[in-house]
């Protein structure tokens, strides 16, 4: 009885043991990299080729896309547009198509050997399998039962990070056949709340589809779907999907995405807390930005308005736009106004010769700590003096220099290769000379963006051009006359004319108008 008990036992272990090892378990890579087609496009390899899928690998990507379709004979074959060699792969047979190799010398990869390539030796990157529609429903099931049949076959499931398809019958199907698959919807045409309705695991859409539905991104994760987005190859998309912590990036240049993960503000722990991508059309969101209105200070010759020629947004920037012209001025003899020396010029003016705007986030927003970053290009010309600043929200109540001001970017126009990063306290300020403050050499300011940026915590604040630091403020732990940059701070933006600094050597009146465009702006604080 033992003896059979034993035997029974050792036949059920080691049939465990068979059927725990016939599934391999494996750990997706710890980043958002999806290679589009594969990792095909710096070693010039053919797309959705097994050596393509292969270089992927090498990179560590999370994972490796490719597109399926199905031949004449139903063959489920790797490969992304409906024809061929001027076949067309649904009228024709497997036997007619692979007579044509690609261009690395591989034969048309079928998907049962795509995806044993892929699972040998593999186990970090996820196979993303993108299941093309076919020109009728039927051969749309067809596909989603012969993929799930295959994977199965081939005990692969593990290793299929999602199922993504244009066609959102293939992928109630694919859920149908098995309910524990991933799915991801391509056509951007669904809200994230609609997906998880139907059962629809994440959002693959274009990277423009979140730009113009930007409450997609929080809606998706809400509703837990997974964000992915394709097909990001550009700096500045690469950037902002990073900003906004999507799952996945799917993208023809998985090097460059890794290098802008090291680059990231979120590779050093930061989250974004507020931006404005400017990704709308007319007066600058009221939610974000409040205006600035007349003369201000420090003598400049700008009359600050929130008209439309002076202020808007336009093809996805923010524009800052000084004119030469002629507008009465509202507070020419104001009474109250004359009481204050230090404004008192304001008054004598009755018409001012020059508009501008200068925006703000007081009373919608501030913060403390952080980094604040904004990417611009500059206005061109001798007396402008374009700016990107913050003041202490207790201004009111100390006044300045007491809140403290943080100039993360001046510039002036009569030092056309140069900007500023500087902060004012009562002990340090431009008043006294005292005002800690550097300068960096700046590369064609007006004919590209440049990203300027602070990184503040307690202890210092960096002053950054294009990820170099060059001005770093220490606190030394004295008073809030050295350091008074422990509150909150609101965000400012403007273009001046004239005025103590920006006037020195005069206006050039030749140069109007003058824009500074603003590309986005971006608050990170420590999670």
């Amino acid at each position: 009885m033992c003896k059979t008990i034993c035997i029974s036992t050792l036949i059920f272990i080691s049939l465990m043991a068979c059927m725990s090892s016939s599934k391999k378990n494996i750990a997706f890579a710890n980043n958002v990299v999806i290679a589009h087609r594969g990792a095909w496009k710096t070693n010039q390899l053919p797309q959705n080729s097994i050596a393509a899928l292969k270089k992927a690998i090498q990179l560590g990507c999370t994972g490796s896309e490719f597109d399926v379709r199905i031949t004449k004979d139903s063959v489920l074959v790797v490969t992304h547009d409906k024809e061929y060699n001027s076949l067309v792969i649904e009228e024709s047979t497997y036997a007619e198509l692979s007579k044509f190799k690609l261009s690395n010398g591989e034969t048309l990869p079928t998907l049962k050997n795509y995806i044993s390539a892929g699972i040998k030796n593999n186990d970090s990157t996820g196979l993303v399998c993108e299941l093309k529609p076919a020109k009728t429903k039927e051969k749309n099931l067809l596909i989603a039962e012969q993929t799930i049949k295959l994977v199965k076959e081939l005990k692969a499931e593990n290793h299929i990070l999602s199922y993504i398809s244009f066609s959102y019958s293939i992928l109630k199907k694919i859920k149908e056949l098995d309910p524990n698959a991933k799915t991801q919807y391509l056509d951007g045409s669904k809200s994230p709340s609609q997906l998880k309705e139907d059962g629809i695991s994440g959002l693959d859409y274009l990277v423009y589809k979140y730009k113009i539905h930007p409450e997609w991104i929080s809606s998706a994760k809400e509703n837990n779907l997974k964000l992915n987005a394709w097909v990001a190859n550009k700096d500045h998309d690469i950037n902002w999907l990073l900003a906004n912590n999507f799952d996945y990036i799917t993208t023809d240049e998985p090097e460059l995405t890794f290098k802008k993960i090291k680059e990231s503000p979120t590779n050093k722990g930061y989250q974004l807390v507020w931006s404005d991508e400017f990704n709308y059309k007319g007066k600058p969101d009221s939610t974000k930005w409040a205006h600035d209105y007349g003369f201000l200070s420090n003598r400049e010759k700008q009359y600050y308005t929130d008209s439309l020629k002076n202020v808007r947004v336009d093809n996805g920037h923010l524009i800052i736009e000084a004119h030469k012209e002629k507008i009465a001025n509202k507070d020419f003899n104001n009474p109250e106004i004359k009481k204050k020396s230090w404004i008192k010029y304001i008054t004598e003016i009755d018409t001012a010769q020059y508009t501008s705007a200068r925006l703000n986030t007081k009373g919608l927003a501030s913060w403390k700590y952080g980094r604040i970053e904004v990417k611009a290009k500059l206005p061109k010309g001798v007396g402008l003096w374009p700016a990107i600043w913050m003041l202490g929200n207790n201004r009111k109540e100390v006044g300045w220099p007491e809140c403290g001001e943080i100039d993360i970017m001046e510039h002036v126009g009569f030092n056309p290769d140069s900007i500023f990063g500087t902060i004012h306290t009562k002990a340090f300020n431009h008043l006294k000379g005292t005002q800690r403050g550097k300068k960096i050499f700046i590369d064609k300011p007006y004919n590209k963006f440049h990203v300027f940026a602070i990184e503040w915590t307690p202890e210092k604040i960096d002053f950054i051009l294009d990820g170099v630091v060059y001005n770093h403020i220490e606190n030394e732990h004295k008073t809030t006359a050295e350091w008074p940059f422990d509150q909150e701070f609101y965000l400012i933006l403007n273009v001046s004319v004239g005025g103590m600094l920006g006037g020195r050597k005069g206006i050039d009146d030749s140069v109007f108008p003058q824009q500074m465009l603003i590309d986005y702006v971006r608050i990170f604080q420590k999670k």
